[in-house]
């Protein structure tokens, strides 16, 4: 098959290797980011509806554009930060960007104002992506590069289990007020900010040429060979993963009460968080092809124990191996393509993963909904799993 990263990749970190200071300043960013947006965003639906008094379908329209402008912008910081060499500055503008903008949901008083809100913190969300996975990778040994995803990954998830837990606990010290709890929601927003200025440093890297010419410009930014293979099977992937709520509408479909959604989110995201470094640290001892891969087999294993499910109190087992599906291949995958991008075309070949990924997003969706309602609430989730086995087959072959 070939190695999935480059000559002195796999070399065995030593036991007592530190990752370097972007690393952990970036992990404690997503942390202090991802607490202050879940804090928002598990309350958007009872704040539309109840204060704000929007249908029901308002929500889906600002979340569908939001991810679809997070997805063109993926592209566009991507080819920026290559063009001009910096990762920084486009990093920290975005992060600021929706850390500005999402304490505003305190005194809005229409959703098409929350529609704005939502649609500038998910274009920064969109931005920031390439640019700060280009930084991690270009800070970093290539032989620790698993671990310095991983590590990210797991604070950003830690953030996820924080951000919920801390909306629970101020809502009831506020009496229900949603509008105090968006207000505090800013201040780990504000400790990001500061954090992603102050404490992340350019990393110096081989000037780009003066002239260079067209051939060159389209190597650099159409990423060739395996890398191209890596995306296709992303793409067919990500046409088969549709929202995660559909696992939750399962869930109920199967007997459980609405009241163990919250629970069941809290289940994956503690063995996302926990098993999200030691997979990143794995990947630098073992191929990261064989993770991903695997990471795909759990995933055709859980949808398709979703499909053939009868007894509902197995949903907590398959939420929590679910978590083991994102700790194997979200932070593995990114530093698989840093090992394949051209250091000068990095920040572009994440910019195309992230767009792939979130183009999908959407006839996703939309397809599992209609196949749910076409045929049954299983059929989705067995076409998602046959999905995730071709395109794990594909991965073999990169």
């Amino acid at each position: 098959m070939g190695n999935d990263q480059p000559t002195g990749a796999h070399a065995p970190a030593k036991p007592d290797a530190r990752l370097p200071r972007n690393v952990w300043v970036l992990a404690w960013v997503a942390l202090f980011n991802d607490t202050s947006t879940e804090m928002s965003y598990w309350l958007l639906p009872q704040f539309l509806v109840t204060v704000l008094g929007a249908p029901p379908m308002a929500f889906g329209l600002i979340e569908g554009a939001a991810e679809t402008i997070a997805s063109f912008s993926r592209l566009l910081s991507g080819w920026l930060s290559d063009l001009t060499g910096r990762r920084k500055p486009l990093t920290a503008a975005a992060y600021t960007l929706a850390n500005v903008v999402k304490p505003l949901l305190a005194v809005a008083n229409s959703w098409p104002q929350v529609f704005w809100i939502r649609f500038g913190d998910r274009a920064a969300k969109g931005f920031r992506g390439a640019p700060r996975d280009a930084l991690i990778a270009d800070s970093v040994d290539p032989a620790h590069r698993g671990s310095a995803f991983g590590l990210r990954q797991a604070m950003d998830t830690a953030g996820a289990i924080l951000g919920p837990l801390s909306a629970i606990v101020f809502l009831r010290l506020f009496g229900g007020r949603i509008r105090d709890v968006f207000w505090v929601a800013a201040i780990p927003g504000v400790l990001c900010i500061l954090l992603v200025w102050f404490g992340v440093r350019e990393v110096q890297r081989a000037a780009h040429p003066a002239n260079p010419s067209n051939a060159a410009m389209r190597s650099q930014r159409f990423p060739r060979g395996k890398l191209l293979l890596i995306l296709s099977a992303v793409g067919l992937f990500s046409l088969g993963n549709s929202s995660d709520l559909f696992l939750i509408l399962r869930a109920q479909n199967l007997g459980m009460g609405a009241w163990t959604a919250p629970a069941l989110g809290l289940l994956f995201n503690v063995v996302y968080a926990a098993l999200s470094w030691p997979a990143g640290k794995l990947s630098d001892r073992l191929p990261r092809r064989w993770l991903v891969v695997a990471g795909y087999l759990v995933y055709a294993a859980v949808y398709a124990g979703f499909a053939w499910l009868r007894a509902p109190q197995m949903v907590w087992f398959l939420f929590a191996i679910y978590g083991t599906y994102y700790a194997l291949t979200e932070g593995v995958m990114k530093a698989w393509v840093a090992d394949l991008a051209p250091a000068d075309s990095r920040a572009w070949a994440f910019g195309v993963l992230n767009w792939v990924v979130g183009i999908a997003a959407f006839p996703a969706s939309f397809l599992a909904g209609w196949i749910w309602q076409r045929y049954s609430p299983a059929t989705p989730f067995a076409v998602s799993s046959v999905l995730a086995l071709v395109a794990g087959t594909l991965l073999l072959f990169a």
